[in-house]
């Protein structure tokens, strides 16, 4: 891919300055030290092996495997030991972990550390899909401080030992009457975690509006022991620096905003580096990834078929902003196998250059707020009572990933 010119300069929905001048140190979590402080966001059904090798190869950075339930692992799900198969240069080899239960999120550390499966935990706090949070689990689960306090320090008391480090990943709270980031983020670091990471928005925003920085910036403040990652609305190398710019976060966590842009990585190592060099692929080049994408997916899950449905949702994502035909990106968006693949791609008019602004911003649907769907009684109070702790180990029963 050809490096181009920064594009024209623009402001943020934040009003934060674009520039190149806000370098950071490195990141250091624990024992493990990230030369580019940007942290690649688990996504469900998107950052498995295939697609982390793909941003791996853009920049630098952590890269975390798809978030897999603490339950699931202890029963030796094996859908839960192929999502944490990773390849042998693959390192530090990051996992994300969600659980409800204490006793269950330890057992899973430790069969992590103990089996030397990973150097690096993150444990969930911020998923905000009703099929988790009607259970008590993800994003609204902080609102109960003692159960927080006590899955933090069974994972970091169980992965301490062997030097991994454990950070915590949450959003602001349920919803703006009810919101738990501060306390959180204190009583994580009080328990010994390496980071947080907060994304600006509720369990109630989903992903709709504006991430709030500001919030971002007061978690900041308020952890000083720690590093502070911010996330949410990052869509280029020059919003992560606006972030830090406007929060003074340590590094940022980047999610949607490389769907589809696995180059997005190349970018955010220029800008940190303090480099205006950016990637602004022809249509030609970006057909090439998707090619290489589909091929690393067919290794990765050994079913060709399997791995282009995979693929089917990518493709939109993909070629954001080209012109491509409502016919053909149906076409892609139904495409199961490489040779059709391969037939697709060679419909498209390669010769088009990078687009612009048109494939910037935002990647899929951000949908419209959303209020939460909590477990009968849940904000009653701060403390877990006995019927809820009976209750919530069916929130991991019911969770295959988010």
């Amino acid at each position: 891919m050809d490096n181009g010119a920064v594009p024209e300069t623009t402001t943020t929905p934040h009003e934060s300055p674009r520039t190149t001048s806000a370098v950071l140190p490195p990141l250091r979590i624990g024992p493990i030290t990230v030369d580019t402080p940007v942290v690649l966001a688990p996504m469900a059904g998107v950052t498995n092996a295939a697609f982390r090798r793909l941003c791996r190869e853009s920049g630098a950075g952590l890269y975390v495997a798809e978030m897999l339930t603490s339950r699931a692992l202890v029963e030796r799900n094996p859908e839960s030991f192929r999502i944490i198969a990773f390849e042998p240069d693959e390192v530090p080899r990051s996992v994300q972990l969600y659980g409800v239960d204490p006793t269950t999120v330890g057992a899973a550390v430790r069969l992590l550390v103990e089996e030397d499966r990973a150097d690096h935990i993150d444990l969930n706090f911020g998923c905000p899909v009703p099929k988790v949070t009607r259970k008590g689990g993800g994003a609204v689960l902080p609102w109960k401080r003692d159960l927080f306090a006590a899955i933090v320090r069974a994972a970091v008391d169980a992965a301490t030992p062997h030097g991994v480090p454990v950070t915590v990943k949450m959003r602001k709270g349920i919803d703006e009457d009810h919101l738990t980031y501060v306390e959180a983020g204190l009583t994580a670091q009080d328990a010994g975690v390496a980071a947080v990471a907060l994304h600006g928005r509720t369990a109630a925003d989903y992903y709709s509006g504006t991430a709030d920085w500001d919030a971002i910036a007061a978690l900041k403040q308020a952890v000083t022991d720690i590093p502070v990652l911010g996330n949410g609305d990052i869509w280029s190398a020059e919003d992560a620096l606006a972030m830090v710019v406007h929060t003074g976060c340590d590094g940022v966590v980047v999610g949607r905003g490389c769907q589809g842009r696995p180059w997005l990585f190349a970018d955010l190592a220029a800008a940190f580096a303090g480099s205006d060099a950016r990637i602004r692929p022809g249509l030609r080049e970006v057909a090439s990834v998707v090619r290489r994408h589909a091929e690393l997916m067919v290794d990765h899950f050994g079913d060709e078929g399997k791995a282009l449905r995979e693929m089917r949702k990518h493709m939109a994502w993909y070629l954001k902003g080209y012109v491509v035909g409502g016919e053909l990106r149906a076409r892609l968006g139904l495409v199961s196998s490489l040779a059709e693949l391969d037939d697709l791609l060679g419909e498209l008019d390669l010769d088009q250059p990078y687009p612009g602004e048109a494939s910037e911003g935002p990647r899929g649907r951000a949908g419209a707020p959303k209020r939460p769907i909590l477990p009968y009684g849940w904000l009653d109070s701060r403390e877990l009572s006995e019927d809820f702790r009976r209750d919530l180990h069916e929130a991991e029963l019911s969770v295959s990933g988010g």
